[in-house]
């Protein structure tokens, strides 16, 4: 970049043209901040009340989700800590020093692997949601494909661009559904919030686990703080952006519950996109609001999909060095797109979420709190 200075010399004034950089190149707390919580506010917000209410009796599904929010801060925490540990080292860098070079190997494909599947259950996901509530006479295939062109676009151009754009989406959709949350309090009956405590602590664990499917993806952290300018601060953003979907899922679940009752939600397959479909606004300004709910919802998805693909390339080119991005996006979308098709119903599709869950609690949760108590047992640590 180019800036232009005017000073005076000997009473003469002079122009100089000097070159600066604006850190274009790295992100701040911020930035980090607002992707972990996109990228943890995904499909889980359409899902998680049913999931919950299905688990537990009454509304009790909220303390549910308060402890599986509080294991997923901590898990959050580690793996921030891990990556502040190591500056400006990447994953499969840090992880060497850990454990030696064949277990990072090993490491990054599993990462590789788990974001691979999870950019296709994610293209597969939108498409079966866009076509039940949009496009009922389109294919999924096709609106699999399109989302596929739309990330490849994305992840195409810089990376740091790609992390921005949660400052500009992530917003607008939380304050959409502040919103949406606010128009449904006309229609809350509070009988449907009773009795409470009346789950036993197996059905309390029930639910927590189905909540803490639900909050995965704060492990991008381990990956992008790479590209953070103040490394030691990550912990903290990351805690802060896993706090904001936490308490999101307990007023969505209690007002879901507190409009639709328990034994309702757990008939809906989506119940916040059904919330939104119960709302009127005043003067029929909006006669569908859950198609608008849907259009701002796409920008949450659109930027996990993106991060998640984004995550395969980058385990990638860490080991392959000099693999061009580009080539990575040709020879991986293909393969996105055929996982993305391999389920043939919703009950495939729902076991594969279920496969990947599992597997994303190994990527976020055993796999960082593994490499972080071996890096303090050995004293390692990086250089910045």
């Amino acid at each position: 970049m180019m800036k232009t200075v005017r000073r005076m010399n000997n009473g003469v004034g002079v122009t100089e043209v000097r070159s600066f950089e604006y850190g274009d190149g790295e992100i701040d707390s911020k930035e980090m901040m607002f992707a972990i919580s996109s990228m943890v506010i995904g499909a889980g917000v359409l899902t998680l009340p049913r999931l919950v209410a299905d688990a537990t009796e009454s509304s009790d599904g909220w303390v549910s989700i308060l402890i599986a929010g509080a294991l997923a801060i901590l898990l959050a925490w580690v793996g921030a800590k891990l990556a502040s540990r190591f500056p400006k080292m990447n994953f499969f860098t840090y992880t060497g020093l850990i454990a030696t070079k064949p277990v990072a190997m090993i490491l990054t494909w599993i990462v590789f692997g788990y974001f691979l599947v999870f950019s296709a259950y994610i293209t597969r996901g939108i498409s079966l949601i866009a076509k039940q509530y949009l496009f009922d006479e389109t294919p999924v295939e096709v609106i699999a494909l399109t989302f596929m062109l739309i990330i490849i676009y994305a992840v195409a151009g810089s990376r740091v661009s790609l992390l921005r754009l949660n400052l500009l989406f992530f917003p607008i959709v939380l304050a959409f559904i502040i919103l949406l949350l606010s128009f449904s309090a006309g229609l809350i009956e509070l009988d449907n919030l009773k009795p409470i405590f009346v789950t036993n602590w197996s059905g309390i664990m029930k639910g927590a686990r189905e909540t803490i499917f639900s909050l995965l993806g704060f492990e991008i952290a381990m990956f992008y703080i790479f590209y953070m300018n103040r490394p030691q601060k990550a912990p903290k953003a990351v805690v802060i952006g896993m706090l904001l979907p936490v308490v999101l899922y307990v007023f969505v679940y209690l007002i879901v519950i507190s409009v639709f009752s328990v034994e309702a939600t757990i008939q809906v397959m989506f119940p916040t996109i059904e919330l939104a479909k119960e709302i009127e606004l005043p003067g029929e300004f909006f006669e569908r609001l859950e198609s608008l709910f849907f259009v701002i919802w796409i920008m949450t998805i659109f930027n996990t999909g993106s991060m998640a693909f984004d995550i395969c390339i980058m385990q990638v080119n860490s080991i392959f060095k000099n693999t061009k991005k580009t080539t990575c996006i040709w020879v991986l979308s293909p393969l996105i797109y055929v996982v993305a098709m391999i389920p043939q119903d919703m009950i495939e599709f729902a076991i594969l979420g279920e496969y990947l869950s599992y597997a994303g609690l190994v990527v976020a949760g055993v796999m960082p709190c593994s490499l972080f108590i071996t890096a303090m047992i050995r004293g390692v640590k990086g250089h910045g």
